[in-house]
């Protein structure tokens, strides 16, 4: 463009009250501040509910998102959330306590929340994992 580049920020936002409820938001814009604002808003509206039991998860599930691809496993009572840097902070700000992660394919921050938040979405609340269990004749 004449006259120099046009620059673009984009920005993502994590939202959460650390009792198990948590969102995310993308914000682009010129201005660094306006992309803030911008990803706040999407955030708050993108909020969901997570199944956390004692501070965890019920069970282990794979979230995708592009090439991004995060498994996410309970922990027990004590081991802190052990996470990449884009992981842990969806997971702080939901309130998890104990956590394994462990991230695949692309490294891009954008990505991994994402992925994260699909993981989360995808957990089932912890009575609807042991009915299915009892079902299959696993032992609880």
């Amino acid at each position: 463009v004449k006259g120099g580049r046009r620059f673009s920020f984009s920005v993502i936002v994590v939202v959460g009250d650390n009792k198990g409820l948590v969102g995310i938001g993308l914000g682009k814009a010129r201005e660094v501040p306006e992309a803030i604002r911008k990803a706040g808003e999407s955030a708050r509206k993108n909020i969901i509910r997570l199944p956390l039991l004692n501070g965890s998860f019920p069970h282990e599930v794979i979230g995708k998102f592009g090439a991004a691809s995060v498994l996410l496993m309970p922990a027990n009572e004590g081991t802190g959330i052990i996470a990449g840097g884009a992981c842990r902070s969806v997971l702080e700000m939901a309130g998890v306590k104990n956590a394994l992660t462990k991230c695949f394919g692309t490294s891009n921050p954008h990505n991994l929340v994402r992925a994260t938040l699909d993981g989360l979405k995808r957990m089932r609340q912890p009575e609807d994992v042991l009915r299915e269990r009892l079902s299959e004749g696993q032992v609880a």
